[in-house]
């Protein structure tokens, strides 16, 4: 069962990886944003879901062979038939583009499973292609050469890291045009309804920004009527 709430699913589709931080941050988790990380193409929806894992070892000559890749045991072919829908498959390539961590087949291959985006701090091959999909997909740079030129799939769905970030299976993982942000699955629910909460005040200092207001007393809301403002326009932005 999902850590997450429907509900709260739908609020991590209309926050910023900035303000997750932020509300991370204020639990004292300091390390949640993947570095080096980021979306391959433009265009694709926001990437919500929990994270199911592949983690890569450096490759060895005489166990990473094309022909392997033809074995439906191989990890990264398996993960890719097992990964459920709504997840993030998430590579730890242990930040080394060298060789592709994927390809455009096997990107498309997991989106028409349903999966909600893919993530490695390695990189993919056929980037153009998967740039053009419209599906979540982030790396840090495009990578050509096959996977076994550098990688050995080791083991499917344990704690890895990606871009310097610790990620356990069932983490949730969120994506936008910024990057990518892990939140533990514990406080998943609280963290999304926070976020959502930080966001509307967000939007209203923009708004007030935009009308020439300083951010003295707005931002952070140190003046008593800010609050008194900001509640005024949510009850007339509907928010």
């Amino acid at each position: 069962m999902s850590a997450l709430q429907p509900r709260n699913r739908e609020k991590l589709r209309r926050v910023s990886t900035a303000t997750l931080t932020t509300a991370l941050l204020k639990r004292g988790l300091r390390n949640t944003f993947m570095q080096g990380v980021r979306p391959v193409g433009e265009g694709a929806p926001k990437m919500v879901g929990e994270a199911f894992t592949l983690r890569y070892i450096p490759a060895r000559e005489d166990l990473d062979k094309l022909e392997g890749l033809g074995n439906p045991e191989h990890p990264q072919r398996k993960g890719i038939e097992t990964c459920p829908p709504g997840h993030v498959f998430v590579i730890d390539s242990r930040g080394d583009a060298r060789a592709a961590s994927a390809g455009g087949i096997l990107v498309a291959r997991l989106m028409k499973r349903g999966a909600a985006g893919i993530v490695t701090d390695g990189g993919f091959r056929d980037s153009p292609e998967i740039g053009a999909l419209g599906f979540p997909a982030y790396h840090a740079q495009p990578s050509a050469p096959a996977n076994v030129v550098r990688h050995h799939a080791a083991e499917l769905n344990v704690p890895i890291g990606c871009g310097g970030v610790a990620v356990y299976p069932g983490d949730i993982v969120v994506g936008d045009g910024e990057g990518v942000v892990v939140i533990p699955a514990g406080i998943a629910d609280e963290v999304a309804e926070e976020a959502h909460e930080m966001t509307a005040f967000e939007d209203f200092v923009l708004s007030r920004v935009q009308e020439g207001d300083s951010i003295v007393g707005l931002y952070p809301p140190t003046d008593p009527r800010t609050l008194e403002a900001f509640a005024e326009w949510r009850k007339r932005e509907g928010r």
